[in-house]
C-alpha cells in the first residue's frame, strides 16, 4: 500500500534543522520538509526552489506561494485537512514559513535550532497565508 503524504511527512519528524536541505533524517528547514515529503509521496525529485532568505518576509514577490502553486494543489473551502500543506505569515507581515497539517488539530513543521517537530496548529491558525494539498501521483 503506497503512503499518504501525511504518512511521509510523519517519517520526517525528527529530522535536525538544516538550513536549505531536504534530506530525511539528515536535515531540513521547513520548505525542504515540503519539498522531501512531495519528492518521496510523487516519486520525482526533489523540487528545486529559491534558497531562502531571511527578507522573505518582506519580499512581495511571495516566493513560497509561488513555489507551493507550481507543485501543489491550491485549496479553497472547507480549508487545509490533515496532510495538506499550510504557508504561514510571520509576524504578521509575508508567507515565510510552512509545514504540513497532522491529525489531531496538529502541525509538523521544521524549527530552527529545533528540527522537524509536530505541535499544537492553534497557535499559528491565524498566520494562515495559503493552503494547498500533494498532487496524486
Amino acid at each position: 500500500m503506497d503512503k499518504t503524504p501525511l504518512e511521509f511527512a510523519r517519517l520526517w519528524i525528527g529530522t535536525p534543522y538544516v538550513l536549505g536541505q531536504a534530506v530525511r533524517g539528515r536535515g531540513c528547514d521547513c520548505v525542504g520538509l515540503v519539498r522531501g515529503v512531495w519528492a518521496e509521496y510523487t516519486g520525482n525529485d526533489t523540487p528545486k526552489v529559491p534558497g531562502w532568505r531571511a527578507d522573505w518576509v518582506n519580499n512581495r514577490a511571495r516566493p513560497l506561494v509561488t513555489a507551493a502553486r507550481q507543485h501543489l494543489a491550491p485549496l479553497a473551502t472547507p480549508g487545509p485537512q490533515p496532510g495538506d500543506v499550510v504557508v504561514l505569515r510571520v509576524r504578521g507581515s509575508r508567507e515565510a514559513h510552512c509545514g504540513i497539517l497532522e491529525e489531531g488539530d496538529q502541525l509538523i513543521h521544521a524549527m530552527e535550532s529545533v528540527g522537524v517537530v509536530c505541535v499544537p496548529f492553534a497557535a499559528y491558525r491565524s498566520s494562515v497565508a495559503f493552503a494547498a494539498s500533494f498532487p496524486t501521483p
